[in-house]
């Protein structure tokens, strides 16, 4: 397995992972299923300052990693919300850990000091994922999306990355 950073030409092959877990599952609180154009707009969006990576068997993506803004607010701006999602393929092939790590890794090296995983309560595949990986359950937010006929729980993951400083450097494009 080859992991490595996302480029816009690998925006296909996103959209069409991502897009089961829109339109069959709770998964994500995304409605419509973006499509190559919309997920290439992304990633050339957001990857000057946060990665996004994906991990590759013989030349297939098979999975993608990725790291985002936490909020808005500037005083948020060392810590990145992260996403991970792994072709139905390649589900159980171990795809997902290393690629995760690798995201984290990157992200410590950037200068982020903590990342949030925010997934749906319920979701036992991402909850041992995280746990697996250090990050520390810091709370659910009890039905605040509301997606296929119900409302539904959001747990929030953190791993702390660095120490924190008292005067942070800017994370690294």
């Amino acid at each position: 397995m080859t992991i490595r950073p996302a480029t816009p030409d690998d925006a296909e092959t996103i959209a069409a992972i991502y897009r089961p877990y829109v339109t069959d599952t709770v998964i994500t609180f995304e409605i419509d299923a973006p499509d190559a154009e919309e997920m290439r707009a992304r990633i050339e969006r957001i990857t000057p300052t946060h990665p996004w990576l994906v991990a590759e068997v013989d030349g297939a993506v098979l999975g993608y990693a990725y790291g985002s803004a936490y909020r808005t607010r500037a005083a948020y701006r060392w810590v990145a919300e992260t996403g991970i999602y792994v072709a139905d393929a390649a589900r159980g092939q171990r795809i997902g850990t290393p690629l995760y790590r690798a995201l984290l890794d990157e992200l410590h090296r950037r200068g982020f000091v903590a990342a949030m995983g925010v997934m749906t309560a319920g979701n036992p595949a991402s909850t041992a994922l995280h746990e697996r990986l250090g990050f520390v359950d810091t709370g659910t937010q009890p039905g605040i999306g509301y997606k296929h006929g119900g409302w539904h729980d959001v747990v929030f993951w953190q791993k702390d990355l660095a120490e924190r400083m008292r005067e942070p450097k800017e994370p690294l494009a």
